[in-house]
């Protein structure tokens, strides 16, 4: 009896650990087709296999089979656990907080949005899905008092997109050649001067997989020619484990969350009882560090926000 009990144990050791081999390899793909690039986004739950997988086989006494499962466990442990160590050093400049929202078509709590930027002391926010019915919400709740200056460009259903900011902003910029509107403006800091500031929101693979593939590299393109202090704040539709959203990070600009050791961030879907379970929300910074990153529930949308607290360099 023990012997088929061990088999048993050992071939679903073996289940486990093919999962956690099949996140590995979907993480690191650069994938061209829409069906493995919906899969990638759980590629960080998959690798969880491979930890199941050893302990598996450890119960099983499957020595050599351990040992395998102990290498896809170290190639993991090498992928994700660098998401939870803060990177330990700060830049010189002034701290500025920053905030991203997806407003879900515009039915998201204006007022827990204002409550937000008051209770953070928030001085750029950036929103995606800014319907003109939700700006005037905004509006009403008193987002002015906080964030004065804006540049918003609303729109029906998803396609709207704002900055609001606590320094004057120059320099407003809607790009051409996507689906939603995607903005940068230039934010005059009272301390560190010129500060860019972006808005991006592409369209979800799981709508046009090749149209938010073509965008992510649009953005990227834009990203790289950037000089100065830059933040970023979008829903990019992508997590880390989409190499689209990893190539923004090979020039200047790096995730907040990495910066800050805060992990994955899970962000959407937020309105659901078993989300959020992927982060498709993202902080971005250039010639600054993140110091600490958090998200938060924003009633009636499908998104958490993110908060950022970032130092700029001097």
């Amino acid at each position: 009896m023990r012997k088929w009990v061990d088999r048993v144990v050992l071939g679903g050791g073996w289940c486990a650990s093919v999962a956690g081999l099949l996140g590995i390899v979907l993480h690191f793909g650069a994938w061209r087709r829409q069906v493995l690039v919906l899969a990638a986004s759980g590629a960080s739950y998959l690798m969880l296999g491979a930890v199941v997988g050893l302990v598996l086989f450890l119960i099983a006494r499957g020595w050599r089979s351990a040992v395998v499962a102990a290498v896809l466990v170290a190639a993991v442990s090498w992928m994700q656990l660098p998401m939870f160590v803060p990177e330990g050093r700060a830049a010189s400049g002034p701290e500025i907080s920053v905030m991203q929202s997806n407003l879900l078509l515009g039915e998201a709590d204006a007022a827990a949005v204002v409550r937000a930027v008051r209770e953070y002391q928030v001085e750029v926010l950036t929103v995606d899905e800014l319907t003109p019915e939700v700006a005037q919400r905004l509006a009403a709740a008193g987002i002015e008092d906080s964030l004065p200056y804006q540049f918003l460009q609303a729109g029906r259903a998803a396609g709207g997109t704002g900055i609001y900011s606590r320094y004057p902003l120059r320099d407003t910029k809607k790009y051409d050649g996507f689906w939603m509107n995607n903005l940068s403006a230039t934010m005059e800091h009272p301390q560190r001067g010129p500060v860019a500031v972006f808005a991006f929101h592409p369209v979800p693979p799981s709508v046009d997989f090749p149209v938010w593939s073509s965008e992510l590299g649009t953005i990227r393109e834009i990203l790289d020619a950037q000089d100065g202090p830059a933040i970023v704040g979008a829903d990019f539709n992508a997590t880390r484990d989409h190499s689209a959203f990893r190539d923004l990070l090979r020039g200047r600009f790096v995730a907040a969350a990495d910066q800050a050791g805060a992990g994955p961030l899970l962000t959407y879907p937020a309105d659901r009882r078993w989300g959020p379970v992927i982060g498709i929300d993202h902080i971005l910074v250039a010639d600054g560090t993140a110091a600490d990153m958090r998200s938060l529930t924003i009633p009636g949308s499908d998104h958490r926000a993110v908060l950022a607290r970032v130092q700029l360099s001097a």
